[in-house]
């Protein structure tokens, strides 16, 4: 078989569309003005940023376009979200879980080396968090629980609305109200986002995770919620994140989120088949696996397959000269020796997280690319695993 082409590490990043290219290309030519400034230039630049946030805001279903803060990506949101609201609420505590996108993780333990007080739960072997343990680590100085939309490594999707209604409940005879946030950097045009269903105070996404540009992230922040800015030095952003607006990347992601939500139906049925295919077949040709995605709970385009005794890495770049992009898990924990904190979490062996590889599809994939994948993919797992000193004594014993 000739060498393919095959992109499988859309939870990475994804493509630009043409569509959202076309879209922000006046704004780098024509449309340039400061969205700040008073002279026509600046004014239609104001107008196409507002336009966005806008639409953004229905998109997503927030009571009025000023909820909606544009960012640099995920990471600064999640950042505003979580201490923003320690920094403007009493109390010193964060809850979040143990298998957070390091974007979470490390802005906590960050905290807690700066006096903070914060809360790591616990998940089960899907990677759903454990509401019970959640409600029992709550005290009168918890300020914030942050628990991702959908996980980035194994695409569980979290129970936000479960733990929205747990949260309102313990509410109701509190001082001062905890507040939800979720990362929806991973479900942002995957699965519909509707904050008012979600029952978030606080919900972060970035662009480049859905066909949209890198460099461009939003952070909804329902009315009424108490948050400190980060960063001084203007009024952008109603005080939030001060800078010149980025107005044709913050159009060309609100594009990309508009598009996302019309196709989404009919792109994720397709998804979904082309991971099923994926899966079952590695499973039917490959011995010695463990699939660690529940697709009972995950999200259409994520599967994670650890393949026992080999190591991940020589298997990963063996795919590259065979024309195929994965990943190890977390495209930002690439280059860690340390085993995968999810599959830590949800009981993998070190052992089997040593050898874990994530497939995560995406628009632009087909059938002939799984095809592919899956003519090449057995031949190299069995190359390395010949390599590997513990499988040749297994196979001898």
């Amino acid at each position: 078989m000739n060498k393919r082409e095959v992109y499988l590490d859309n939870s990475a990043t994804t493509k630009v569309r043409e569509e959202v290219l076309k879209e922000m290309l006046p704004y780098f030519t024509d449309v340039y003005g400061n969205a700040s400034s008073v002279h026509t230039y600046g004014q239609k630049s104001k107008a196409a940023l507002t336009k966005a946030r806008e639409t953004f805001a229905k998109l997503i279903n927030a009571e009025s376009p000023e909820e909606i803060i544009f960012t640099s990506c995920g990471t600064e949101s999640d950042n505003i979200a979580i201490v923003g609201s320690l920094l403007a609420n009493e109390g010193n505590h964060v809850i979040t879980s143990k298998i957070e996108h390091h974007a979470i993780l490390f802005t906590c333990q960050n905290l807690e080396k700066k006096g903070y007080k914060a809360d790591f739960i616990s998940v089960d072997k899907t990677g759903r968090v454990n509401i019970e343990e959640l409600k029992s680590k709550i005290t009168d100085d918890t300020v914030i629980v942050s628990i991702m939309h959908a996980n980035n490594e194994i695409g569980v999707i979290e129970p936000i609305e479960e733990i929205s209604k747990v949260l309102k409940e313990i509410n109701k005879t509190r001082k001062n109200k905890i507040l939800l946030h979720t990362d929806a950097v991973q479900t942002a045009g995957k699965l519909k986002l509707d904050v008012q269903k979600l029952g978030v105070d606080l919900l972060s996404v970035s662009g480049h995770k859905f066909y949209g540009p890198k460099g461009i992230g939003a952070l909804y922040i329902r009315k009424g919620t108490k948050i400190e800015p980060l960063f001084h030095g203007g009024h952008h952003e109603f005080g939030m994140k001060p800078g010149t607006e980025n107005v044709a990347e913050i159009v060309g992601m609100t594009k990309a989120l508009e598009l996302a939500n019309e196709e989404m139906e009919k792109e994720s049925k397709k998804i979904y088949e082309l991971r099923n295919k994926l899966m079952n077949g590695i499973v039917e040709k490959i011995p010695e696996v463990v699939i660690n995605t529940d697709i009972k709970y995950a999200v259409p385009s994520v599967l994670s397959v650890s393949f026992n005794y080999i190591e991940g890495e020589s298997l990963l770049l063996m795919l590259d000269m065979a024309g195929i992009a994965a990943s190890a898990g977390s495209a930002c924990a690439t280059g860690s020796s340390e085993p995968s904190h999810v599959l830590s979490a949800i009981g993998a062996s070190p052992l089997a997280a040593q050898g874990t590889l994530r497939f995560s599809l995406g628009r632009y994939n087909t059938e002939e690319d799984i095809d592919y994948v899956l003519d090449v993919l057995p031949n190299l797992v069995e190359k390395v695993r010949r390599m590997s000193p513990v499988w040749n004594n297994k196979t001898e014993d």
